[in-house]
């Protein structure tokens, strides 16, 4: 049996740059000093006259990018989520949010799988926050194929966007002929009539596992990736609530204004379902390998597994 591909989703966003960059000379890229690791490197290399480096100083970096905005060039500033979501909040609220202006926010580095770089730099809290700011279009794609879109449906829509990346490889599983990326518009992986998982980001593929778990114990799991955090796709929650009555949420990020809080505020106004999410607690994360946080954390397939089958019960 074939070994199935991997890549990193920060890789992607770097490839996907590039290839942009070709098609449009409106774009430049700005990074706060950490172009090797955010993979910006690689549009730089072919693009040196449209990469601007504006050195550890992310809040002034999104200044910079809202100044470029305003000269109808498309700007993306990268950073690491921390950083960027973080640090350079203010900026991004008043510089960009503010007045609407089209950046795109390039946001590695996200969540625990950031791994051995610790608690400081573990960034579960990214999703909330972009969340407040009124306007700001959230996508999380899944991995290689997804990022790529996200990319490139970012650039097309006209206002702020906040592209979220992991430094782990995943496994590519959106490589099929009829898959389609739609700001807003989730994408029903696989059918099921016990319960709906809704997941984002990495999880995505450990809910399609779990899935495969649940199935061998007779429960009938629905697994929908919902890559746009905001808009969410209501539409998609609404008639999960109505097909299986029971919602589990799994993200990595926390469980308090994330992806859960999205779902959970369509549940409580528009449709009638249980409600379980699963990611982060309430805690900050720690040092460690990547795939050991995971499963510490219980992102895994099999703690998924674990969750939902005592959630039904």
């Amino acid at each position: 049996m074939s070994e199935v591909k991997k890549i990193a989703t920060r890789e992607s966003y770097g490839n996907a740059l590039v290839e942009l960059g070709k098609e449009h000379q409106d774009i430049v890229v700005l990074d706060a000093d950490l172009a090797a690791a955010t993979k910006t490197g690689v549009f730089k290399k072919v693009f040196p006259e449209r990469h601007i480096d504006c050195g550890i100083a992310e809040g002034n970096m999104m200044g910079v990018a809202a100044g470029i905005a305003t000269t109808g060039i498309t700007p993306f500033a990268s950073s690491f989520a921390m950083f960027a979501a973080g640090r350079a909040f203010e900026q991004i609220r008043n510089s960009i949010g503010y007045p609407h202006l089209n950046v795109k926010i390039g946001a590695t580095h996200a969540g625990i799988s950031v791994g051995e770089d610790g608690a400081t730099h573990q960034c579960n809290e990214d999703i909330a926050l972009m969340r407040t700011i009124p306007g700001m279009v959230i996508l999380n794609p899944s991995d290689d194929v997804e990022a790529k879109a996200a990319v490139k449906a970012a650039y097309e829509h006209k206002g702020p966007v906040y592209l979220r990346f992991g430094r782990l490889a995943v496994p590519v599983i959106n490589d099929t002929p009829e898959y389609k990326f739609e700001i807003g518009k989730a994408i029903t992986l696989k059918q099921g009539k016990d319960v709906t998982i809704i997941a984002s980001g990495l999880t995505v593929n450990e809910s399609l596992e779990a899935a495969k778990l649940l199935e061998k114990n007779g429960i009938s799991a629905e697994v929908i990736n919902m890559h746009t955090i905001k808009p969410l796709d209501e539409q998609a929650v609404i008639n999960a609530a109505a097909k299986t009555g029971k919602i589990v949420t799994v993200e990595e990020h926390s469980v308090i204004g994330g992806l859960g809080s999205a779902v959970c505020d369509v549940v409580a106004e528009k449709a009638q379902a249980k409600v379980l999410k699963i990611g982060i607690n309430d805690v900050f994360g720690e040092s460690g390998a990547a795939v050991e946080l995971i499963q510490k954390y219980g992102l895994d397939s099999e703690s998924i597994y674990h969750k939902v089958k005592e959630f039904l019960k």
